[in-house]
């Protein structure tokens, strides 16, 4: 099993930058795929992006050329750095875990955090 914290959510003004992070721990992080998701209020989970083991990516069409995820096995940690922000990127990001790599994409992943609020004004 493993364990996702999510952090480095917050309120940014539209063209503004974030940088999430997704802290993982228990079992070996490595060895996992890793993705991220949205959801804003009163609307269905979304992917984001997903990073394979061997640090392959791929992203949404409404992020792609602004969002870039990357991972760092050293730390454990899974990343997501937000540029270029709209008011439409406001909702919770969510990490996710699974040792297979259609379920980081997909959504139905084993793991996931609790959740870092992101919220972008006009």
């Amino acid at each position: 099993q493993v364990q996702l914290v999510e952090s480095g959510g917050g309120s940014v003004q539209a063209g503004g930058s974030l940088r999430l992070s997704c802290a993982a721990s228990g079992d070996t992080y490595s060895n996992y795929q890793m993705g991220w998701f949205r959801q804003a209020p009163g609307k269905e989970r979304e992917w984001v992006a997903s990073i394979n083991t061997g640090g392959v990516t791929v992203y949404a069409r409404s992020v792609q050329g602004r969002f870039t995820i990357s991972r760092d096995n050293a730390k454990n940690t899974l990343y997501l750095q937000m540029n270029s922000l709209k008011p439409e990127d406001t909702a919770l990001y969510y990490c996710a875990a699974d040792i297979d790599w259609r379920k980081v994409v997909i959504g139905s992943a084993d793991y996931w955090g609790q959740g870092t609020q992101v919220t972008v004004s006009p």
